[in-house]
């Protein structure tokens, strides 16, 4: 940029990993090490992970913003997402930054997922260090890691430049790094030196009136709607007026009640921020990401942030089982959708659409595992709804049909490679790479329809007896490759209403795996499990035994029951088919046909045969 200067005082880094390669282990260390915490303060482990969902899951969902202080230097860290399911999350993070820290596992190398987060950083032109972590693993391998780092940099198209990136290794949990894996460091001041070394301050240009990208969002119950983003050029001073630059074009006059900078984890109130300074502004509430904050003598508008097209779209609509309203508080189709709008404005990877159904609307995000988040999230806050099966969102160019491929990294025992192999050309997938290092365990590539990997993991942990692992990224769309049966099993379907009866379940079990317990109530269309066969079958879960005055030895004994599997919502997500719901409420996942009346399916089953002759005969 011509004329501009660096802030020297300032350093902006996000940390990007795949999923578990220790980011936020990393992040408590730099905290604990650049004396946020006092001593003797008691702290939790994972601290930037600040959602219980991510607690639980030991995930990073949300970008997160914090700041530490090392020789006089702030250093503004954003914790970002290692799934590309939350990409969006990662786009935003890396507009605020100018420089990454990737983070890659001794023993794994980089994965599926640090390939996506390590385009992205490249596409935008920010300057890299490489930490090797967890070198005190057994079967960490760290020169070779190293290797497959620079074989990616290089796949990746990497300039010159990116590829002379500085290497640490490290140790997180530990809070250890050092420049060799075999000398043994003492704290974190090997990776401190290098940010401030490496990573150049924030570009700002002095003759430059105030404006800033918003770049997030945050929400509190006192302050309202928070945005979040990076001073692009000069000083914001609360004593000025502002105007807010929305996507028309239009500059709009902008009260700011509140100006907040972090300092560890928490936001301080400050009067004016420097050029290159992460900042929290409050009082505009209908500010969106993207939107660009300027003074209102000088407006300045700032390009938009550009994200990834959607890939997946599923259907939320209002519970409409007999048993709705019981277990949730919010149930109307009005909230459900005033919900889902609130979501859009925080994560720009998703995005809401009216459907032809007045109680639905259709979700469109990144993949399956971002739309179970929402969905998990909408439920623990009291909502009751139903989500259909995720659709992948196809592509016309011409005359041609286009759908989303996915490359896909299979890890499993020599022993199942078969079998995987065989369950993915089933699905359309190619097999386009294989690695056997004669350790009895096999890498395996494959390209394969992201429609196909919808409700695989589930049978693929079955195929590869729990010991499998898989990721995959989005490579691109390439035409559509045919029809292929999503599911090899059809529906038990319950067939009225009543609860579930231990005697009924125990004459279920052979025909196959039961999803309910006895006591569990029942309606008229509730899938109660999987049928061995493909086809859907009705079934009376609620049939007792007849009871007579007879007895006789043998007829009285205990019924023990198989164990059932506790449904999930990815399981639940996975395993429904076209023509099912997912029934969503606080306590509960169940799963249920669209139509609930077996015979109006039965007449439209009827309709379909007759308008097909030839099929199903």
């Amino acid at each position: 940029m011509k004329n501009c200067i660096h802030n020297e005082f300032i350093r902006n880094i996000a940390i990007i990993a795949h999923v578990d390669h220790g980011k936020t282990t990393l992040v408590d260390a730099l905290f604990r090490q650049s004396g946020v915490f006092r001593d003797g303060q008691a702290v939790d482990e994972r601290i930037m992970d600040s959602m219980d969902l991510e607690r639980e899951r030991g995930i990073t969902i949300a970008a997160k913003n914090c700041a530490v202080s090392w020789k006089g230097v702030k250093i503004n860290i954003l914790d970002t997402p290692g799934h590309s399911d939350f990409g969006g999350e990662v786009e935003r993070a890396l507009s605020m930054v100018t420089g990454a820290i990737l983070l890659v596992d001794a023993a794994e190398g980089p994965l599926p997922q640090t390939r996506f987060v390590l385009k992205k950083t490249l596409e935008a032109g920010l300057r890299i260090i490489v930490v090797v972590n967890k070198v005190d693993r057994k079967d960490a391998r760290p020169q070779e890691v190293l290797n497959e780092i620079y074989d990616l940099f290089i796949d990746l198209g990497a300039n010159e430049e990116q590829l002379e990136f500085p290497v640490l290794y490290a140790i997180g949990r530990e809070g250890i790094a050092m420049a060799s894996p075999d000398e043994r460091g003492q704290d974190l001041s090997a990776l401190f030196s290098a940010i401030l070394q490496e990573i150049p301050g924030p570009a700002h240009n002095p003759e430059e009136p105030f404006h800033m990208l918003v770049s997030d969002l945050d929400y509190s119950d006192y302050l309202g709607r928070l945005a979040v983003g990076r001073v692009q050029h000069g000083t914001v001073r609360m004593r000025e007026s502002f105007a807010r630059v929305g996507e028309d074009g239009r500059a709009v006059p902008a009260k700011i009640s509140k100006l907040q900078v972090y300092s560890g984890m928490q936001l301080v109130e400050v009067e004016e921020a420097q050029p290159g300074e992460i900042v929290v502004l409050s009082g505009m509430d209908d500010v969106f990401i993207g939107d660009t904050v300027c003074t209102r003598d000088e407006v300045r508008v700032l390009p938009r942030i550009q994200v990834d097209a959607p890939t997946v779209s599923v259907s939320f609509g209002i519970n409409s089982s007999p048993l709705a309203g019981q277990e949730g508080k919010i149930v109307q189709s009005r909230k459900i959708r005033d919900r889902l709008i609130r979501e859009t404005q925080r994560n720009v990877a998703i995005q809401v659409e009216d459907s032809a159904d007045a109680d639905s609307f259709i979700v469109k995000g990144r993949g399956e595992f971002q739309m179970a988040i929402l969905v998990e999230q909408m439920r623990r806050e009291g909502f009751e709804l139903s989500v259909g099966r995720p659709q992948v969102i196809m592509r016309r160019e011409g005359e041609q049909l286009l759908e989303p491929i996915e490359h896909l990294f299979v890890d499993c025992d020599e022993a199942f490679m078969g079998i995987v192999t065989e369950k993915l050309s089933q699905r359309k997938g190619r097999m386009t790479g294989l690695v056997n290092n004669g350790s009895g365990r096999v890498r395996i590539e494959f390209s394969v329809p992201s429609r196909g990997l919808i409700g695989f993991r589930d049978e693929f942990l079955t195929d590869t007896r729990g010991t499998g692992i898989m990721n995959s990224y989005l490579s691109g769309y390439e035409l559509f490759r045919g029809d292929f049966p999503t599911r090899f099993t059809g529906s038990l379907v319950a067939d009225r209403p009543g609860r579930a009866v231990a005697y009924a379940i125990y004459n279920l079990e052979p025909r196959g795996v039961m999803f309910v317990e006895p006591g569990d109530p029942m309606y008229e269309g509730l899938v109660v499990g999987e049928h061995n066969r493909e086809n859907d079958i009705d079934v009376n879960p609620t049939k007792e035994k007849k009871l007579t005055n007879l007895r006789a030895a043998g007829k009285d004994e205990n019924i023990i029951l198989t164990p059932v599997r506790p449904m999930t919502l990815e399981r639940a997500l996975q395993f429904v088919a076209d023509d099912e719901l997912v029934e969503v409420t606080p306590l509960s996942i169940r799963l249920r046909k669209a139509e609930l009346s077996a015979q109006k399916r039965h007449q439209a089953a009827g309709k379909k045969k007759t308008a097909s002759p030839g099929k199903g005969e």
